[in-house]
This record gives structure tokens, C-alpha cells and sequence, in this order.
């Protein structure tokens, strides 16, 4: 297990220090998929017609999300992802930058056609949602570069220590299961640190106002290896996909599996992955309401 993590380690960051965000500001060519457009069903309402109306992080979440050097324009792997679904579908695309508290909402309320905040398949989101799959999520623990801590692999070892987890997230869930454990085994729980601003998160890390980041994989790998300032020092236990998230029963969700189906097939999809450092991440084909993560 060790070896295998060292060696991820290794991949994540030549990939990442291979990057080149002024080149990736260039939007990728995306074919037009008959197939995936005649997948769009006949009663379908667009939020505005003629587009696919996107809500993707408002954070500064890179490779996921990030803002160009425009300080305007949204790049990274979903900004892409979003593009290779519009132009497969032959849409325009609008983006629109979503607080993770709020696509929920704005995708049961009609704000929104699709999003993409990095949504993990859950049974419970299932409910209320559609899911077309498009990369393999996994979590990780990162911590200052010169933190004592060396490793992370269980509940004892967040015993005590001050970690930063998004509200509502599947890290969150996970932790206050280890909390449970440690609970359970005489441990001192681990403090939950709820932060929205990837700003305040870098700046308690540095500080020593936290100890432990818990997020995704590939933010996390991707600040280790262009800044040197923390590491990844162990992953999350569980994986999960992150899917393309639609209005449950509104049939988009088969237009979106076959955008994505199409643009694996054409190699468009792992051109987004590779510019972004995420190959380690790729699906092989789009899956509808896979089962979700469990706890």
C-alpha cells in the first residue's frame, strides 16, 4: 500500500510540474456528436435555449477550477469538461460560478442544467439527482512541508489534530466517522476546521491554525507539487466517482453520458485530463447512477 501511494506521489507531481497554465487557457476543439445531440430529449427546456447552463466551484480550486490570467476567465478540468459537453452537444456554454452550498438548489430550482463542483456520487444524492460519471474521485490529506506528521492512515492519527474539511462533503462524513472511532477507542476526536475560501485553507496550514487539509486528491497533489509548501502524506478510504449532475428524471443525464462517451472515444476526454495533470483519474466510459459511496 505504501509503495503504491509513493509511486502515485510520484506520478502526480511530474504530471503537475509538467503544466502550463497560459497554454491551457486555450480552449480545446470539441466535435459536434450527432449521436449525443440526438440523445437530448424532445421535452427538454434549457435554462436559456441553444445553451448548457453549467455551475461549476466559484473557489480558486485548481486543477479543478481556477481563474486565467484575465482574472475573468474560468479555466481548469471542469471548465473543460463543461466545454467538451456543450460542443459535443452543440450548445453555447455558459459557466457559472457556484458557491458548493448552493448547486443543490440551483439545480432542483432550474438555475442551472448541469454541474460540476467536483459532485461525488452518493446514495443519498441519488435521489434527487441524475449522474453521468466522468472521473474517479479519491480523497487525500496534505499537510504543511515541514509538519512532524509524516503519515495518515486511520483514525489514530488525526486524533487531536485540527483538520479542514468542506461542509456537506464526503471528507466531512468521513471524518466524523473516524471521530466516532477515536471516540469509541479512548482517542481525542480530531477538530473540524470548516472552510470555504482555499485562501484562508492555505493560510491555516501555513500559520499552524490547522494541522491536516482533507479534500480532493487532485488539488491537494497539485499544491504540493507546484509549490513545495505542504504534502500529501496519505489518501482518504474511500473512492468514489465524480459525475456530471442533472434534475432527477429530466433525461439530460443520457445526453450527457453520451457527450462523454463519444469524446473518450475520439480522445478528446483524456486530452482535458492530461493538460490537467488528472490521468490518474480517467474512466474508461461515462456510467449512469453508479452505486454511490457509502459510510
Amino acid at each position: 500500500m505504501r509503495m503504491a501511494f509513493l509511486a502515485l506521489l510520484g506520478v502526480v507531481s511530474a504530471a503537475h510540474a509538467g503544466l502550463d497554465l497560459k497554454a491551457n487557457e486555450k480552449p480545446l476543439p470539441v466535435t459536434v456528436d450527432p449521436q449525443a445531440v440526438a440523445k437530448i430529449p424532445t421535452d427538454y427546456r434549457f435554462v436559456e435555449p441553444g445553451t448548457l447552463t453549467v455551475a461549476i466551484s466559484a473557489l480558486n480550486s485548481p486543477p479543478l477550477t481556477l481563474v486565467a490570467s484575465d482574472n475573468r476567465t474560468r479555466i481548469g478540468s471542469d471548465p473543460d469538461i463543461a466545454r467538451l459537453l456543450a460542443g459535443s452537444l452543440g450548445l453555447k456554454l455558459k459557466l457559472v460560478p457556484t458557491a458548493w452550498e448552493d448547486w443543490p438548489l440551483g439545480i432542483t430550482s432550474g438555475c442551472y442544467d448541469v454541474a460540476l463542483v467536483n459532485i461525488a456520487v452518493t446514495e443519498q444524492r441519488k435521489e434527487k439527482f441524475d449522474f453521468a460519471t466522468y472521473r474517479v474521485d479519491s480523497l487525500a490529506f496534505s499537510v504543511k512541508s515541514t509538519s512532524p506528521v509524516r503519515a495518515i492512515a486511520g483514525p489514530q492519527d488525526l486524533a487531536g489534530k485540527k483538520v479542514i474539511v468542506g461542509s456537506g462533503t464526503n471528507q466531512e462524513r468521513i471524518l466524523l466517522g473516524w471521530n466516532e472511532e477515536n471516540k469509541k477507542a479512548g482517542r481525542e476526536t480530531a477538530l473540524p476546521v470548516y472552510l470555504t475560501d482555499d485562501a484562508s485553507g492555505n493560510l491555516y496550514i501555513q500559520s499552524g491554525r490547522a494541522d491536516v487539509f482533507f479534500g480532493p486528491q487532485a488539488v491537494s497533489s497539485y499544491k504540493a507539487a507546484l509549490t513545495g509548501k505542504t504534502r500529501v502524506v496519505g489518501l482518504g478510504p474511500k473512492k468514489a466517482w465524480v459525475a456530471t449532475t442533472t434534475k432527477k428524471g429530466n433525461g439530460l443525464v443520457y445526453a450527457l453520458q453520451a457527450a462523454l462517451d463519444g469524446a473518450i472515444a475520439r480522445g478528446e476526454y483524456q486530452q482535458v485530463l492530461a493538460r490537467w495533470g488528472e490521468q490518474g483519474e480517467a474512466v474508461t466510459h461515462s456510467e449512469i447512477n453508479p452505486a454511490g459511496i457509502t459510510y
